[in-house]
C-alpha cells in the first residue's frame, strides 16, 4: 500500500500537505508556557503554543506571533531546538493532517498568559507538573530538551 492509497479522497486532493509550522517553549523561572487547544482534533490537549507559518514569514518570527497570538506574552527566542512531524490519522489510518513544525525554544519577556486565538487556556506550568497534564504526543521530551539547551 503506498502512503496516497490510504489517504481519504480529500487528503489527496490537497496538494498542501505537509504544512509547516512553528512553535516555541518559552521559560519564566522554572515554568514552561503551555496553552490547551482550544478545537481541532487536538482539542483539550495541552501544547506548546504555536501554529502556522505565514507566506513569506520567518519560522522563528512565526513562533514569536504564535506565542502573542494565542497566549499573550511577549519571548525572546534563544534558537531551534528540532523539526518535530506530526501525522494525524483517522481510525481507519487515512491521513487527516501532517504538519513539519520548527520548534524553537526561549524565554519570557513580558506579559502574562491569556488565552487567545484558537487557545482555551494559557499558562505557566512548573516543569516538574507536567505529569498532570494531557499533552500532545511528543511535548514532554522537547521540553525536558529545551530546559537542558536552556541550562547549557
Amino acid at each position: 500500500m503506498t502512503a496516497s492509497s490510504r489517504l481519504p479522497s480529500s487528503a489527496r486532493a490537497d496538494p498542501l500537505w505537509p504544512r509547516c509550522g512553528a512553535s516555541a517553549a518559552i521559560f519564566r523561572a522554572g515554568h514552561v508556557l503551555l496553552v490547551e487547544r482550544g478545537r481541532g482534533a487536538l482539542k483539550g490537549q495541552w501544547s506548546l503554543p504555536g501554529g502556522h507559518i505565514e507566506p513569506g514569514e520567518r519560522a522563528a518570527a512565526a513562533a514569536i506571533r504564535e506565542v502573542r497570538e494565542e497566549a499573550g506574552i511577549e519571548a525572546e527566542i534563544a534558537g531551534l531546538l528540532d523539526i518535530h512531524e506530526v501525522v494525524l490519522e483517522d481510525r481507519a489510518g487515512g491521513l487527516l493532517a501532517h504538519y513539519l513544525i520548527a520548534v524553537f525554544f526561549g524565554r519570557w519577556a513580558a506579559g502574562e498568559p491569556v488565552a487567545g486565538s484558537d487557545a482555551a487556556a494559557a499558562r505557566f506550568v512548573a516543569v516538574g507538573d507536567l505529569g498532570a497534564y494531557r499533552l500532545t504526543e511528543g511535548a514532554a521530551p522537547l521540553i525536558g530538551r529545551a530546559v537542558q539547551r536552556l541550562r547549557g
